[in-house]
């Protein structure tokens, strides 16, 4: 069997060794699958996240990466004026030698990486000034244009208005295709049915699913995770695509 593009073995983190926001968390993510992990406020989504991409040391257990990983945090703020452009050339900086400049390929693909996400026209804007969405989507060009296998990104398409989500989702399925590793959050079991193979579900401790989109995300789990009631609708038979509808409940 190939080396997995990542792997987590036995993961769990706590700030007290009591209350675990997750435990026992083992997958191994393979090149070419989306990942979405799922689960209410204050389960550790984005803690997870940042155990994955090293800027947070687990509680017990074990990462192993095959490649390096582009992270697309929810929030980032930078106390320079960079402009968009030049915050996606970043991305290139591993590619480069030590005190080297970007080159013009770099500034090609920068620019290409710009207009895959559909943000070419920011590029000369200082990044600052941007909405939230708009830097997101500066952020997961500047991921891109890194070209490192593994892709995590914590809720990639929250400040994000309709058009831009489908838009990003379908980015991130296209990556996945051209065989990246796109581990994600979201609080949207849609975004999940509609891009992921494999879903994982944060309940809380040591109660943490995984498995494939179509077994593991049912009325049921999504129910029970969130509180809500949740009913599936199926809109598309060739496909099949189908949503889960949810509704609160006193």
């Amino acid at each position: 069997m190939p080396e997995p593009a990542l792997a987590v073995e036995s993961l769990g983190y706590t700030h007290d060794r009591v209350n675990w926001l997750f435990r026992e968390v083992s997958h191994r993510f393979e090149a070419g699958e989306v990942l979405t992990v799922l689960g209410p406020n204050g389960r550790g989504k984005t803690t997870l996240l940042r155990c994955l991409v090293g800027l947070a040391a687990p509680t017990e257990g074990r990462v192993a990466g095959a490649g390096t990983i582009g992270y697309v945090p929810q929030h980032h703020r930078t106390t320079f004026s960079y402009t968009a452009f030049d915050m996606v050339l970043m991305g290139r900086a591993r590619h480069l030698r030590a005190a080297a400049m970007p080159g013009r390929r770099d500034r090609e693909l920068a620019g290409a990486a710009m207009a895959r996400v559909g943000v070419a026209e920011l590029a000369g804007r200082d990044y600052p000034s941007l909405s939230g969405g708009e830097r997101q989507l500066v952020l997961i060009a500047r991921a891109i244009v890194s070209e490192s296998p593994i892709l995590v990104l914590d809720e990639p398409a929250a400040a994000l208005d309709l058009r831009n989500q489908g838009q990003v989702l379908h980015l991130l399925r296209g990556l996945a295709d051209e065989g990246r590793t796109v581990v994600l959050t979201t609080h949207h079991p849609d975004h999940a049915i509609e891009i992921a193979d494999t879903a994982m579900l944060l309940f809380g401790g040591g109660d943490v699913r995984i498995g494939p989109v179509e077994t593991t995300l049912t009325d049921e789990s999504v129910g029970e995770l969130y509180g809500v009631r949740a009913h599936t609708v199926l809109v598309d038979e060739q496909r099949p695509r189908r949503v889960i509808i949810t509704r609160y409940e006193k």
